[in-house]
């Protein structure tokens, strides 16, 4: 299997290649369909796994490839229901050590997870926006 795209850009994964045309599968919907061989071109580089992660909402894949495990997604959890909440109150409050809660932080910052934020004069953090979105999905 590989990815393959249009000329409009949409991605596919390709299913069966026969003489003039191919059976794709759009990883959002599932549909599958048949597209002129000509109409399509391989993507260099991206894995059909990829494509197919595509699937699940943006936001949600962010949230479940940054959150390494239960007690990390505890934090973030934690984070969007009692949050902004300051650094001290967060190594006081759960069972991480320092190096283990800024790691997870850092790994949520550099996702687009958590924020900085000022709790009263001190460093703390919030969720982003698309966090609180996403983690509202989950809870579902």
């Amino acid at each position: 299997m590989r990815t393959v795209e249009d000329p409009e850009g949409d991605r596919y994964l390709l299913v069966k290649e026969s003489g003039e045309s191919s059976l794709v599968r759009d990883p959002e919907t599932g549909a599958e369909r048949h597209l002129p061989n000509d109409d399509l071109e391989p993507v260099a580089g991206e894995s059909p796994l990829v494509t197919a992660a595509g699937a699940v909402d943006e936001s949600l894949r962010r949230v479940l490839t940054a959150v390494p495990d239960e007690r990390a997604l505890g934090l973030l959890l934690e984070l969007d229901e009692r949050g902004p909440l300051d650094v001290h109150v967060l190594l006081d409050s759960y069972d991480l050590c320092e190096s283990d809660l800024h790691g997870l932080v850092a790994e949520f910052r550099a996702a687009g997870l958590v924020e900085e934020a000022d709790v009263t004069g001190r460093r703390g953090y919030r969720t982003t926006d698309e966090a609180s979105g996403a983690l509202d999905r989950l809870r579902e």
